[in-house]
C-alpha cells in the first residue's frame, strides 16, 4: 500500500512517478521495497510503497519505468575543499603536515576565477555520481583574491545541488607557529566580519533551502584560540552550524598538547566547540573519553576514509562512534588528497577500511555504509528532517542507480551491488524534484566545458606558483 500523500499538496500539482524499482528508503526502520513506486509532487516526496503507484493520480507529467534500478536518497557529502580540484596529483607521498607545507604556498595564490572553476569541477564530479547535497569548507582567502565565497555559491547554484558553504578562516600564520604562509591568513577581526557578512548575504534557514552557511575556522594548528571562541559565539548568535577539522593525525594531537596543554577534544570543549550544532572532519585519533564527549553533546563526525588513507592519517573508529550514538556522515575531503572527488568511493572505502580495524568483518555492513552516505550525512549537516531518507513530506532528493549492466547484474542484492561494486550509472538524479543528472550526464552544466575550464585554471595556478 502506498504511503499517504503529503498533507497540503495542492490538486493540480505536477507529478513524477517512478515504478518497478527496488527502493531503499534509509528511514529509521531501514524499509525497502523490492518492487516499489515513488511519487514526487511540488519538489517533495508525496508517496511511496510496494507495487505500482496508485491509480487515478492527476497531473502526472512523467512516468519512469525503473526496472533494473535501485532508488536511494541522494548522497550527502559532509566535508570537502573544492579549490583543491586544481591541485590534484601533487605531493602524493606525504603525510598531512608535510602535504600542507608543500601545497599551502600554491593554494595561497588562488583567486576568484580559479576558485569558481575548481568549485565547478568538484560539484560536477559529485553531482554526476549521485550527490544531491554538497558542502565546501573553504578557508583560504588570499588578500585581493576577490569574492571567493560568492564564486563557490554561484557554482553550486548553477550545478543545482543543495549546498552548505562552511566559511572557513585562518589567522595563525607561520610567524605565529602555524603552517600557512602569513600572506594567506586573515586577521581575527577580518575573518569574523567576513564570515558574518557571508551569513547575512547567503544563509537560508527555510525547509527547502538550497544554500546554507556554517562558521568554520580551519583547524587548531592554523587558527587562534580567540577565533575559535568568537567563531562559536558568532555561529550561535546567527543560528548556523559550526565545522572544523579535528583529531585527524597523531601530529595534530601532539601539537595541541604542546600548544594548549590538552588534546583536541578537550581543547574543542574549552572553546565552545562541542554540541549538536557542531560537526568535525576526520576524528581519526579519538580515545573512549573523546567518543563519550561527542556522544554526550551530539557532536557530529565527517568520516573521510579515502583521504585518511591517502595521507596515512589512520582509521577512524566509526563502529565505536556509531555504537555510542555519534552522528556520522561521509566526506570526500579535498581532491588534493582524494583525487577521485566523488562519494561512491567513500561508501565502499568506509566499509572496507573499517574492516581492517579491530571489529574486522563486523565493522560495517553495506546498508550501514549507505546510511552513512545519506541519512547520516543529512543529520550531520542539520538537515535530517528534510533529506537523507525517502519518506513522504521530505524533499525529493533521490537517485536512480542502474543495476542491470555488466558491472552489477550478477549481484542479487542491489544495495550490496551499489556499495561494493563499481560506480553505478546514474539514470536519474533529482534535487527537490528537479533533474540534475539524466542517463549518466549532468543536465545543468556542460561537463566538457567544465573540464576545459578546470584544466586551464590548474595550469594557470601552476605557472603563478612557479613564478611564471
Amino acid at each position: 500500500m502506498a504511503a499517504p500523500a503529503t498533507p497540503g499538496t495542492a490538486d493540480g500539482a505536477e507529478r513524477l512517478v517512478i515504478e518497478n524499482a527496488h527502493i531503499a528508503t534509509v528511514d529509521a526502520a531501514g524499509t525497502e521495497y523490492a518492487h516499489g513506486h515513488l511519487v514526487v509532487a511540488g519538489g517533495r516526496i508525496e508517496a511511496l510503497g510496494a507495487g505500482p503507484a496508485p491509480e487515478g493520480l492527476t497531473g502526472v507529467t512523467r512516468r519512469v519505468d525503473a526496472s533494473g534500478h535501485l532508488v536511494t536518497p541522494g548522497l550527502v557529502n559532509t566535508h570537502h575543499h573544492f579549490y583543491q580540484w586544481i591541485t590534484r596529483g601533487l605531493a602524493t607521498d606525504h603525510n598531512l603536515f608535510d602535504w600542507l607545507v608543500a601545497l599551502y604556498p600554491t593554494w595561497a595564490r588562488i583567486d576568484e576565477p580559479m576558485t569558481y572553476a575548481a568549485a565547478q569541477g568538484s560539484l560536477a564530479m559529485m553531482a554526476r555520481g549521485g550527490v544531491t547535497t554538497a558542502m565546501d569548507h573553504h578557508y583560504v582567502f588570499p588578500r585581493g583574491s576577490g569574492d571567493l565565497s560568492g564564486a563557490i555559491i554561484r557554482a553550486a547554484a548553477e550545478t543545482g545541488v543543495r549546498f552548505t558553504l562552511a566559511r572557513g578562516s585562518m589567522d595563525r600564520g607561520e610567524k605565529d607557529g602555524g603552517l600557512p604562509p602569513d600572506f594567506a591568513v586573515e586577521s581575527l577581526e577580518g575573518a569574523l566580519a567576513a564570515t558574518e557578512e557571508t551569513i547575512d548575504r547567503h544563509h537560508d534557514a527555510s525547509f527547502d533551502a538550497m544554500t546554507q552557511i556554517a562558521v568554520a575556522p580551519c583547524s587548531p594548528f592554523s587558527v587562534s584560540t580567540e577565533l575559535m571562541r568568537q567563531g562559536a559565539e558568532l555561529a550561535r548568535r546567527k543560528g548556523v552550524r559550526l565545522h572544523t577539522h579535528g583529531s585527524e593525525t597523531v601530529e595534530e594531537e601532539q601539537f595541541c598538547k604542546e600548544l594548549f596543554g590538552m588534546g583536541p577534544t578537550d581543547y574543542f570543549a574549552s572553546t565552545g566547540w562541542l554540541g549538536e550544532d557542531v560537526w568535525m572532519a576526520h576524528c581519526v585519533h579519538m580515545n573512549d573519553s573523546d567518543i563519550d564527549a561527542f556522544a554526550r553533546t551530539g557532536t557530529g563526525v565527517a568520516h573521510c576514509p579515502s583521504s585518511n588513507a591517502r595521507l596515512a592519517a589512520g582509521i577512524a573508529r566509526v563502529p565505536d562512534l556509531l555504537a555510542a550514538g555519534v552522528p556520522v556522515g561521509l566526506g570526500v575531503d579535498g581532491t588534493a588528497s582524494n583525487e577521485s572527488g566523488e562519494l561512491h568511493t567513500e561508501l565502499r572505502n568506509a566499509l572496507l577500511v573499517n574492516r581492517l580495524g579491530p571489529h574486522r568483518e563486523a565493522a560495517l555492513t553495506a546498508r550501514q555504509a549507505l546510511r552513512l552516505g545519506t541519512h547520516g550525512g543529512a543529520r550531520v549537516l542539520g538537515r535530517g528532517d528534510q533529506t537523507g531518507s525517502l519518506e513522504p513530506g521530505k524533499l525529493a532528493d533521490l537517485v536512480l542507480w542502474r543495476m542491470d549492466t555488466l558491472a552489477h547484474s550478477s549481484i542479487a542484492d542491489p544495495v550490496t551491488a551499489l556499495v561494493l561494486g563499481a560506480p553505478a550509472p546514474v539514470t536519474l538524479s533529482l534535487v527537490g524534484g528537479r533533474t540534475v543528472v539524466e542517463d549518466n550526464h549532468l543536465t545543468t552544466v556542460d561537463e566538457d566545458a567544465v573540464a576545459r575550464s578546470t584544466r586551464e585554471a590548474a595550469q594557470r595556478l601552476a605557472r603563478i606558483a612557479a613564478g611564471g
